[in-house]
């Protein structure tokens, strides 16, 4: 499984660059804030919101710690997507938040 820290997406994201980034935590969790432009997918609807991903995009996934996410990535790659997990999840995010 790939992985990315997020001081690694903040860099990117302060580049211009557009990332797809999913945010498998629960509803009332991303309440408190995410990262701008993130698609909240929480981990056990996955399954069933996978169709909603394309196979040809590299999806970075984001949790709260990276445990869930961990789990996330390894679902859908095991399906055929390029994902990235984000290390330490949002507990390590230092960056804006929407």
């Amino acid at each position: 499984m790939k992985a990315i820290t997020a001081k690694e997406v903040e860099q990117i994201i302060n580049e211009g660059k557009k990332l797809d980034i999913i945010d498998v935590r629960e509803v009332e969790e991303v309440a408190g804030g995410k990262i701008p432009g993130a698609v909240n997918i929480r981990l056990g609807l996955l399954e069933f919101r996978m169709q909603e991903l394309d196979k040809s995009k590299e999806y970075i996934m984001v949790c709260r710690s990276g445990g869930r996410s961990a789990q996330a990535s390894q679902f859908l790659e095991y399906r055929g997507f390029n994902v990235i997990n984000m290390t330490g999840g949002m507990l390590s995010w230092e960056g804006k938040v929407e």
